[in-house]
């Protein structure tokens, strides 16, 4: 993402934390350290919910703009996405959506708890970058840092989160070619 989209970002993401009250600086900390997610932990859940839905719509809505390089429209390298979250289906984790969009990825699996989450999500990231970066013959840091990792906590989230995984390329207006989709009926 470019520098001046994280930055509009981070703006819409302190704004609508003012709104319920949480103050951060342009790093993401409150006074007293604590980071913008764990502030957001502490909200009463259906405030939690919506504020979630609220960040995730702002910054989604950037990511669907297709800003950067969108290397993921390659198809070879969104397969590399794609085999890599159905690598340990059924072990690790019960795979049931992903879409792999020409920058970004959004994936709903079920973990035991939320350090396998965390520690798989991150297998995922250095796994893939380690393989796109080989296959483009670049280096470095391929995945931005800040990602939304959310476990859901109910029936109405989980369909939340199918629909909208489903209809993502479509809403971004991509044609099926420029995006990769798994859904487990």
């Amino acid at each position: 993402m470019p520098r001046d989209v994280v930055e509009r970002w981070i703006s819409e993401r302190n704004a609508l934390l003012e709104q319920q009250g949480l103050h951060v600086n342009s790093a993401g900390f409150a006074e007293g350290g604590a980071h913008w997610k764990q502030l957001v932990k502490r909200l009463a859940p259906a405030v939690r919910w919506n504020l979630q839905c609220a960040l995730s719509d702002k910054f989604d809505g950037h990511l669907d703009a297709c800003y950067g390089a969108c290397l993921l429209r390659r198809g070879d390298l969104a397969a590399i996405v794609g085999d890599s979250l159905h690598k340990f289906d059924g072990d690790r984790y019960v795979l049931t959506d992903f879409v792999v969009m020409p920058n970004h990825v959004h994936v709903l699996a079920a973990f035991r708890d939320e350090k396998m989450m965390l520690d798989q999500c991150a297998s995922w990231k250095r796994f893939t970058a380690r393989r796109i970066n080989a296959a483009t013959k670049e280096s470095g840091e391929f995945w931005q840092e800040d990602a939304f990792d959310h476990l859901v906590r109910s029936a109405e989230q989980f369909g939340h989160y199918r629909r909208y995984i489903a209809d993502n390329g479509p809403r971004a207006k991509l044609l099926p070619g420029d995006y990769l989709a798994f859904t487990k009926v």
